[in-house]
């Protein structure tokens, strides 16, 4: 199993880099950078894509005068001195190993126009997609895994026919549409006003009792994650139900009903453990694809700062250290957490051997 690992482990680095060098060389073909953008915030457009579209005659006039588009009025020699400041006066293979120098050395530098550490600002923002993530992915498996299974014991009745129906009208809902039916009904929208509608907690939160901030942040968090669990849930139950079918068909649960084992012995004491592995072997996964896939529409309705909204804000700014240093560090996280979900299905099943498949 050393062996594997330690295979898995030296394919880290040429995937990495290869997500690393195939986005950098992407953005060097996308109009509009971080200095375009204070161009364009200095000159009144206050909007990058402003100073991308050109914003009107005057800018086009202007536009043979300067490589930045919207930069009328602007020494050159502040320009040059942007360029330095940000990097963009060396080429752009230089700047590409200079940035992944820094990276192996977990220095992800600094926000361009936020004058803050991109660690420390991922920091800042990680509260709000842990607590979506962590909720998310837990209330999904409590629920999933017991529904899926009685469906699996059941199949073919009333309660798995009904169900199933309620579980692919729920796939079907977009999460940011079953939010918003959400806010309708339940957060002031134009029903009841039961459940508040932004941020984790409450003003004066840090004055509450133990029990009261228990409360507050539970209050806070039920539309959110009710609303991101919707599609997770339904895919789970499908899964575990389809997975623990499969078992409850083969011929050694028939061998286990023959020598007399009660259904409640057969199912918990050798379908279990089988039916469970592809579910818990994915729990990492799916925590991570949740944790940081995040959901920018989500966050944006609930007005929750979190990594979805960091990203999208990075991007849009052209704040490369935001949007490659998350690129790296989660690109780097989700790559080890695939190795051990390999590592979860050994756990579960030691029957199985990744090193004799080669």
């Amino acid at each position: 199993m050393g062996a594997y690992i330690l295979r898995r482990l030296l394919l880290v680095i040429p995937t990495l880099l290869g997500i690393m060098i195939i986005n950098f060389a992407l953005v060097q073909f996308v109009p509009g950078g971080p200095i375009e953008t204070i161009i364009a915030r200095m000159e009144g457009g206050g909007d990058v894509f402003e100073a991308i579209s050109g914003g009107g005659s005057e800018l086009s006039e202007t536009a043979s005068e300067s490589e930045y588009v919207g930069a009328k009025g602007l020494p050159k020699e502040f320009i040059e001195e942007l360029e330095r400041e940000f990097g963009f006066d060396k080429p752009p293979l230089e700047r590409f190993l200079n940035m992944m120098w820094n990276y192996i050395r977990f220095d992800f530098g600094e926000s361009y126009f936020r004058s803050i550490s991109v660690v420390d600002l991922v920091l800042e923002k990680l509260p709000v997609s842990l607590t979506l993530g962590l909720w998310t992915t837990l209330l999904a498996y409590l629920v999933s895994i017991p529904l899926g299974i009685r469906k699996a014991v059941r199949d073919g009745s009333r309660f798995d026919t009904w169900t199933s129906g309620l579980i692919i009208v729920g796939y079907a809902i977009p999460g940011f549409l079953f939010a918003i039916l959400l806010i309708v009904l339940f957060a002031g929208g134009s029903y009841y006003r039961i459940f508040p509608l932004r941020g984790l907690t409450s003003d004066g939160f840090e004055d509450f009792t133990l029990i009261q901030q228990i409360l507050d942040y539970v209050w806070h968090i039920i539309l959110p994650i009710t609303a991101m669990m919707i599609s997770g849930f339904a895919t789970l139950t499908l899964l575990t139900k389809n997975s623990f079918l499969d078992e409850i068909r083969k011929q050694y649960v028939m061998t286990a009903k023959a020598k007399g084992l009660s259904e409640r012995r057969v199912l918990y004491g050798h379908v279990f453990r089988n039916g469970m592995l592809i579910i818990i072997a994915g729990f990492p996964a799916a925590f991570i694809s949740v944790f940081f896939g995040g959901s920018l529409i989500i966050e944006t309705l609930f007005s929750l700062d979190g990594l979805g909204r960091l990203g999208f804000e990075a991007a849009v700014a052209r704040d490369y250290p935001v949007v490659f240093g998350t690129l790296f560090a989660f690109g780097l996280l989700g790559l080890v957490i695939s190795i051990i979900s390999d590592l979860m299905y050994v756990f579960v099943d030691p029957r199985i051997n990744f090193e004799g498949r080669g």
